[in-house]
């Protein structure tokens, strides 16, 4: 499978698209701000694009929507939609077909209520629920305490060895795995619900403790 990551711009955010280099089916992801640079890419390399996803509602991950469905015809999708051409719903669980693949939606509310994760072959699209050694905003109540859900339930579920590749490169690294993050992440390591809150709220003295940019 071909992931190819997209420094689009924004607060350093990533668009992606992965294919299955078999049939050359590929799907995009985020494409915000300057989406021509995916559809190029595709077009360059033979790559058909099948479905577009948004892993969430906000700006920064939809404001090339309207330019990249003029490009590709293709409808982006967030959560709660359903794509014309498969008839199939995004929602928990889903499975779109892409060529000898399939995309996985894993609903991992938390960030915000829309958010969702793709799994597709060893790969995992994160948006804005994981980066590399930090997770997504949210307050300190009920949105956190989802988001601490979300994380535990269905991402770290996922195989250690899974390749992880969020929205915005605002960890130590562009990409990263399931069992990195498992070991080294902070947040993945408090013990409850109790202390990753509390990890969120001193987060700014936690990185200046740990030397965390």
């Amino acid at each position: 499978m071909l992931v190819k990551q997209f420094v689009i711009g924004g607060d350093r955010n990533f668009g992606y698209l992965a294919a299955d280099e078999i049939t050359r089916k590929a799907v995009v992801i985020d494409p915000s701000y300057h989406p021509e640079m995916i559809v190029e890419f595709a077009q360059k390399h033979g790559y058909a694009i099948a479905y577009i996803f948004n892993t969430h509602g906000h700006y920064d991950h939809t404001n090339g929507n309207e330019t990249i469905e003029k490009l590709t015809g293709k409808v982006p999708l967030l959560f709660g939609e359903t794509d014309s051409e498969s008839g199939i719903t995004v929602e928990d669980e889903a499975r779109f077909p892409l060529g000898e693949l399939d995309i996985l939606i894993l609903h991992t509310p938390g960030h915000t209520e829309d958010s969702i994760c793709l799994y597709i072959g060893d790969a995992v699209f994160t948006g804005d629920t994981l980066f590399v050694g930090k997770i997504g905003g949210t307050d300190f109540g009920q949105q956190a305490g989802t988001e601490y859900v979300s994380l535990h339930q269905k991402l770290m579920a996922l195989p250690d060895n899974t390749r992880v590749f969020p929205g915005h490169n605002y960890g130590v690294a562009p990409e990263s795995t399931i069992g990195r993050e498992r070991e080294t992440n902070p947040f993945l390591l408090q013990p409850n619900v109790e202390a990753f809150i509390d990890l969120k709220k001193n987060w700014t003295a936690y990185k200046k403790e740990h030397g965390i940019s």
